[in-house]
């Protein structure tokens, strides 16, 4: 087991930088590895249109993610795959919705064929379900606006987020500390910059609760 979370660590590493450095200020072992699952499975749909490039064998891989999903809450694991068992265990411990992750997914197929950012389906709804997953239910309404920060940052639109981090911060007040590392990261303004000032970056806004 612990060979195959520093397996879905390093790949998350690779193919999220920024939210795995925010995975680091989750103490717990057991939730930080949860943490990684959760952006394991989004890194595996964002390389898809990387290794096809017809938006119609994309579309088959989503596909295929779907139905696997459907294995993932049944609590049949596909077997001899990491992602797919590490989302099975933490779907069943903690009684995940599986609306946002079809979300994603259509999100996804929409992209392959030109459609614009679904900001909700892409960034809000996967950064409900990681505050779920560290601190319970009942805290996704507050992390709404923290979500649209990340992804018009992501999204190039750095103005629109600026004008939108206020209101993201005052709904964090209410986020229980253990929540915070599932939105630390909308704190990173560049993706360019060294990763020692990201880490005194997320250092200050985890002290704070502030993005």
């Amino acid at each position: 087991m612990a060979e195959v979370a520093d397996s879905l660590d390093a790949q998350v590493r690779a193919a999220d930088p920024d939210r795995w450095l925010s995975s680091r200020f989750v103490s717990d072992p057991q939730a930080r590895a949860e943490l990684i699952a959760l952006y394991a499975f989004e890194a595996e749909l964002m390389a898809i249109p990387t290794r096809v490039t017809q938006p119609l064998l994309a579309e088959m891989r989503y596909a295929w993610w779907r139905e696997q999903l459907d294995g993932v809450w049944a609590g049949v694991a596909r077997k001899g795959h990491p992602v797919l068992e590490a989302l099975t265990g933490l779907v069943g411990r903690h009684g995940l919705d599986r609306a946002p992750f079809d979300a994603l997914i259509e999100a996804h197929i929409g992209r392959v064929h030109g459609e614009p950012h679904d900001l909700d389906a892409f960034y809000v709804g996967p950064m409900q379900v990681a505050v779920r997953v560290l601190a319970g239910p009942g805290h996704e309404a507050g992390v709404v606006a923290a979500g649209r920060v990340w992804g018009l940052l992501q999204t190039g639109r750095s103005e629109a987020a600026g004008t939108l981090r206020p209101d993201a911060n005052r709904a964090l007040r209410s986020l229980p500390p253990a929540a915070f590392p599932a939105v630390a990261h909308t704190a990173l303004r560049h993706r360019e910059e060294a990763e020692a000032l990201k880490r005194l970056r997320l250092v200050w806004a985890t002290l704070g609760g502030r993005v």
